[in-house]
């Protein structure tokens, strides 16, 4: 059978129709199957790079590494103009962590179940003209002033000097720095926009309106596995040492303990460092006193005492009378919490807080007042504490 030429002619045109289709597709496949290529490519260097780039600060945060060897002592500068001597037998004492002037009341933390690494720099600056304001207007009525979480040359800070800060508002009392966080790049969190904690520098300081004869830093034993070790505080305690006339030392520490500590295994190898070291001070007469941000509550506290919704994830972690040293006292005041979360900006009717700042005394030190300050977290996510003690010369 003979076909038609139009029939010819259609079939061919829709031979190359097809033909030309399927070039078509093939020739796409090939460009996508080059493009994909291209990005796998990309995406290999990319995770590369950034690999490279993640072990290159492993490696370069741990050459630099600040890590003292536990139970290790150091002389550390006692600075300021004050140059009384002598120490009185009626004392006022006051700790306050006053999270390096950037966890006041509009802040949270992304450690914390927040997202914040640090405040807007005209917040960082009125909160600390809050802490340096509080500080100036309690010298005349204070002998000793603990202070933790100050920064010396922090990005959280805007690289502020908190410690001369102070100081210049300190009347001329004698202070003493000890470092406990000295790490040159803290890349959490990660996240977009990628706002990475960085740079910190920070630690104690102790101002005292009597000079002390020495000032030393101890470094507490334990601390965090690698990485993470690498990147959190190196917790110490700050002593400041007054010989007496009777033969006896006056040693008033300063002390931070470990935070994130899940199990609370590190704590307490701390406490047990605390509890030889100073039951050791009292067996050659001397008297303690201890007051700073525990990061526990004391002994026998109700961790819902304030708020009855904890955070989640929240531990909460307490001192027990057998981590103490033998015979001493603990104080404080359970009208007012001392610390608050920081998962959320601070409301007073939800936001969870607690009682983690106080003092621990030895024999021979009658108090006769302990008082949290509420300022409700205005300038920081601790509040202030003041201890009123009277010192008996010879009882132990």
């Amino acid at each position: 059978m003979l076909l038609n030429p139009e029939t010819i002619k259609k079939k061919n045109e829709s031979s190359l129709f097809l033909i030309k289709g399927m070039s078509y597709f093939v020739g796409l496949s090939c460009k996508l199957d080059t493009m994909l290529r291209i990005i796998l490519k990309s995406l290999a260097w990319i995770i590369s790079i950034f690999v490279i780039a993640f072990g290159g600060l492993l490696v370069f945060s741990t050459i630099t590494d600040y890590s003292p060897e536990a139970g290790s002592e150091e002389q550390l500068a006692i600075e300021g103009s004050n140059g009384v001597s002598g120490i009185s037998d009626t004392l006022s004492l006051l700790i306050w962590n006053i999270g390096y002037g950037g966890l006041g009341a509009e802040m949270d933390f992304f450690n914390d179940g927040g997202t914040g690494t640090r405040p807007e720099e005209d917040l960082s600056k009125k909160y600390l003209q809050g802490i340096k304001d509080f500080i100036k207007a309690n010298t005349d009525s204070t002998d000793f002033i603990l202070i933790q979480e100050v920064d010396r040359d922090s990005k959280r800070s805007y690289e502020v000097d908190q410690v001369e800060e102070l100081a210049s508002v300190s009347n001329g009392f004698n202070y003493s720095f000890a470092l406990n966080y000295d790490v040159k790049f803290v890349p959490v969190p990660f996240g977009l926009p990628y706002t990475p904690y960085g740079k910190t520098y920070g630690g104690l300081v102790s101002l005292s309106k009597v000079k002390p004869a020495s000032a030393t830093r101890v470094q507490y034993p334990g601390g965090f596995s690698w990485p993470t070790g690498i990147y959190m505080l190196d917790r110490c305690a700050l002593e400041f040492r007054y010989p007496t006339i009777w033969g006896w030392d006056l040693i008033i520490v300063n002390t931070h303990n470990t935070a994130y500590d899940a199990t609370g295994e590190i704590k307490k190898v701390e406490m047990e460092f605390i509890k030889q070291r100073y039951e050791a001070e009292v067996k050659k007469g001397n008297k303690v006193i201890i007051g700073g941000d525990w990061n526990q509550v004391p002994p026998g506290w109700d961790s819902k005492h304030f708020n009855a919704d904890m955070p989640n994830g929240y531990t909460p972690q307490a001192t027990t009378t057998d981590m103490l040293p033998d015979n001493f006292s603990v104080w404080f005041d359970a009208s007012f919490a001392t610390n608050r979360s920081n998962d959320k900006p601070y409301d007073a009717k939800s936001t969870y807080t607690t009682l983690i700042d106080y003092f621990i005394t030895s024999p021979g030190i009658e108090v006769l007042s302990v008082k949290t300050i509420n300022m409700d977290f205005k300038f920081s996510d601790h509040q202030p504490v003041r201890l009123k003690v009277v010192i008996h010369k010879n009882e132990l």
